[in-house]
């Protein structure tokens, strides 16, 4: 696996814990920053691609920030920010602006384990360009928690799969004791049919060997749904600076006739777990 995605795969959502955590403290939180930056190392599993039975060792990180109240983040090989500047004050806040994202999956012979998948060959490296829009509420169910739901949407415009990806998602995030932060969050992808075609659909293939039986998907459809759990725990006195720790669990289940492709039914596992655990910095 060639290390740019290596150090990009792993998906650390909306690691916003040091503010989170200040919420509890016993002084009151501290005022906002409209300029930080969270910097973070770590390393985990998941699988080596998208439906794949075959996991290994793979090192992430965390980089998110806010420069003059703007704030940015990476979620996994995505990239967000958001154009929105609510004011501090605000139980509602808004979300909207622009998302890019490379996609890696099977673009390296060494990620096909499986020798009737590596007889299907590699992809091209797909550069998906698109926006997300969302609505947070402060103070949900206890004063410190937050509930977003936001909708990206993004397409291909590099040729690998030339179709695009629509993603509804669900968060609720609070701290869980003084220094204790915790996020879950529930996603769902819909995909078309470019995709589906490019990433399930199985060509017939002549070989001496075992191959992979034919198959085509249909249009459209849901590809997956998802969680993650984000624990952060800050190991200093001051949340908005300081080191922390950081572990993240997450489970994706494919769903329909991506389930059904050989490249997962009879190659791999639509069952999909992910595990990250690292530390970070807040400047």
């Amino acid at each position: 696996m060639n290390l740019l995605r290596r150090l990009l795969l792993v998906p650390l959502l909306a690691v916003t814990f040091p503010i989170a955590v200040a919420a509890q403290a016993p002084q009151g939180p501290p005022p906002p920053d409209d300029n930080s930056l969270t910097l973070g190392f770590g390393g985990g599993i998941a699988p080596e691609y998208e439906g794949a039975s075959n996991y290994g060792f793979q090192p992430g990180g965390i980089i998110q920030g806010k420069v003059d109240g703007f704030e940015f983040q990476v979620r996994g090989t995505n990239i967000y920010v958001d154009l929105i500047r609510d004011s501090n004050d605000s139980e509602v806040n808004l979300i909207l602006g622009p998302v890019a994202q490379l996609r890696f999956d099977r673009t390296s012979r060494s990620d096909l384990d499986d020798p009737r998948v590596a007889l299907l060959g590699t992809r091209k490296t797909a550069v998906e360009l698109g926006g997300y829009v969302g609505i947070g509420k402060k103070g949900f169910l206890i004063p410190p928690a937050s509930l977003t739901f936001d909708l990206a949407f993004v397409h291909d415009v590099a040729g690998a799969h030339d179709s695009f990806i629509l993603t509804p998602g669900v968060a609720l995030a609070s701290p869980v004791s003084h220094r204790t932060f915790a996020r879950l969050g529930f996603t769902a992808d819909y995909v078309g049919s470019g995709y589906g075609r490019t990433y399930f659909d199985v060509a017939p293939v002549i070989s001496p060997g075992p191959v992979l039986q034919p198959y085509t998907t249909s249009g459209a459809g849901f590809k997956s749904v998802g969680s993650t759990l984000l624990l952060a725990h800050d190991l200093g006195g001051d949340n908005r600076k300081g080191w922390a720790l950081f572990g993240l669990a997450g489970y994706k289940r494919l769903l329909g006739q991506y389930a059904r492709s050989p490249i997962v039914r009879d190659a791999g596992d639509a069952d999909q777990f992910l595990a990250v655990a690292g530390i970070a910095y807040n400047f």
